[in-house]
């Protein structure tokens, strides 16, 4: 599964996120597309039956809407560091630093949000599954963008 959900994000997040030149409505598109497939993964992982089911997917996709709202923010930080990449100073490094930190603490601050909705509309061990797949596809799609972008002063 691992593999899998790896690959997904590799094919279509990062390209969004590498060549994010390109405008807001094929950003949309490739969100829609992953959003499905991670859908169906998340359906796969996450194990609520009856009404639990119902109540679990209508909180899935409030938080879906409210990710892929701070995944355009990360699209456009990704995009300032690569316009400013080889004029990075001081000052542009703690601004890009300063957004990345805040980014990361606000989608820290949304997944333990959702975690209390699904736990009070399917149950603890709904709720458990969403924040592990959840935090899992968080954490690969970070890895995917660090192994695909330079670091700071690698490329002089």
């Amino acid at each position: 599964m691992k593999k899998t959900l790896y690959l997904l994000i590799t094919s279509f997040m990062l390209p969004a996120l590498l060549w994010s030149q390109s405008n807001k409505e094929e950003i949309d598109l490739i969100q829609s597309a992953f959003g499905m497939e991670k859908k169906a993964i998340v359906a796969k992982f996450v194990q609520v039956e009856g009404e639990s089911k119902e109540a679990f997917w209508t909180v899935y996709d409030e938080y879906e809407t409210e990710r892929k709202a701070l995944g355009q923010n990360r699209i456009t930080l990704l995009q300032n560091y690569a316009d400013n990449y080889f004029e990075l100073d001081d000052a542009k490094i703690d601004e890009l630093m300063g957004t990345a930190l805040k980014q990361k603490a606000d989608l820290d601050k949304l997944l333990t949000k959702y975690y209390k909705k699904v736990k009070a509309q399917s149950g603890s061990q709904a709720a458990a599954q969403f924040w592990q797949i959840e935090s899992y596809l968080l954490s690969a799609t970070r890895v995917a963008i660090f192994e695909n972008i330079p670091m700071i002063g690698e490329l002089k």
